[in-house]
Order: structure tokens, then C-alpha cells, then sequence
């Protein structure tokens, strides 16, 4: 839904029977911010993991950041 036209993204949330609130964890977002959908039951959520962590560098998918961290070893 992130990469989704506004109209589109309206389809879908009907479609999904999402509320506006809940829309707005997809809409602007950021990383770390999103929907779980776990069977009838739509979880919003915002992860602000510290990123000053080892556990946040082994985790991080992002591929700028992996560059950056090799080149800083």
C-alpha cells in the first residue's frame, strides 16, 4: 500500500477494512512504521528502535547503511 496512488490506496483500505486511523500508519510513513495484518486483526505500529545498537547495524536491510558501516571497519 506504501507505493500505492491516493485513489488507489482508498480502494484498497475498503477493500481491507481499514479505518482512516489506521490508513495514516501507511500514508507519509517512515521506516519503521506500518500495518500488521494477523488474521481479522489490523495492528498499527511505529518502531523507533535505537539505531546507535549492534543489534540495530545486523538488522538494518537498508542497503546505503550497510555500505556505510563497512566502510567505517
Amino acid at each position: 500500500m506504501l507505493n500505492q496512488a491516493a485513489g488507489d490506496r482508498q480502494i484498497l483500505a475498503k477493500q481491507l477494512g481499514i479505518s482512516p486511523h489506521q490508513l495514516s500508519y501507511v500514508t507519509h510513513s517512515g521506516a519503521g512504521e506500518g500495518l500488521l495484518f494477523y488474521g481479522d486483526v489490523i495492528i498499527p505500529f511505529r518502531d523507533h528502535f535505537p539505531k546507535d545498537t549492534v543489534l540495530f547495524s545486523l538488522l538494518d536491510t537498508r542497503i546505503n547503511s550497510k555500505a556505510q558501516n563497512s566502510e567505517k571497519q
